[in-house]
């Protein structure tokens, strides 16, 4: 038996009070990281999410992700992460096409106001059931009357979850296509697959103590998913992420 999730859990176990993630100020344990996603995993569970079931997500590169990510896996969902860029109608085509049953979209900005977009696909898909809000505050009320947050969907679950166990060839996680010939198609990635990847990124990298991956990569995408996220949890790593690429920013978080 195998889910991608015992990645995060193995590395918590042996490291639980090294550094998982830095966002700006905020810095986060492996043993915070893995509770948080144990509330999210609780949560969907409580929401009669099961395994195999479609959970999608629409986030930068903000500590949500990995939280969320894992927290579905952790459940015995399949993680489908979606581009940050994609328009409503987009996003509906992407919920439909994959049979996702909950949603997880960040609120976004008034640049990129991923949080209406997001909702208004929404609710065109009568087969996703569930829509969760993640807030640029953790602990403020929803933008759109009416839709649960991230944080009402944590609060009251405890930081503790008995991980569902699932097979190697079970489904982890659905990358979509740039649908350069069509609409876009999506990839079944099982969770050997995924892990495996995790381990060959480091077998082809290698790793040293305390590293630090900066990851600008999207993390909806393969390689900021699998080669620095994914593999630098594997090896016990800390990841500093950055939602945008810019170099001011780069070069100063290079020196911190």
């Amino acid at each position: 038996m195998l889910n991608l999730a015992t990645l995060l859990e193995s590395t918590t176990h042996d490291y639980p009070d090294r550094l998982a993630i830095i966002f700006n100020d905020l810095k986060l344990p492996y043993k915070a990281l893995n509770a948080a996603a144990n509330q999210v995993a609780a949560g969907l569970a409580s929401l009669g999410i099961e395994k195999g079931d479609k959970v999608a997500l629409s986030c930068p590169n903000l500590p949500y992700f990995p939280i969320v990510y894992y927290g579905i896996l952790k459940a015995g969902a399949v993680v489908v992460p979606l581009n940050v860029l994609l328009k409503a109608r987009e996003i509906a085509y992407h919920l439909a096409d994959s049979d996702a049953k909950a949603y997880f979209c960040f609120e976004g900005t008034e640049q990129l106001p991923m949080g209406d977009m997001g909702h208004a696909a929404f609710q065109e898909v009568d087969s996703c059931q569930h829509f969760f809000m993640m807030t640029a505050d953790p602990a403020a009320a929803s933008p759109i009357e009416g839709t649960t947050t991230l944080g009402q969907l944590m609060a009251g679950q405890g930081p503790l979850f008995d991980t569902v166990q699932t097979s190697p060839d079970d489904t982890a996680v659905i990358l979509y296509t740039s649908g350069t010939t069509g609409q876009p198609k999506g990839a079944e990635l099982s969770h050997s697959n995924m892990l495996l990847n995790a381990r060959l990124a480091d077998s082809l990298f290698g790793h040293s103590d305390n590293d630090v991956h900066l990851i600008v990569l999207p993390l909806f995408h393969s390689f900021g998913q699998t080669v620095q996220m994914n593999a630098g949890f594997y090896t016990a790593a800390t990841i500093s992420l950055l939602p945008r690429f810019d170099p001011d920013a780069v070069l100063a978080i290079l020196q911190r």
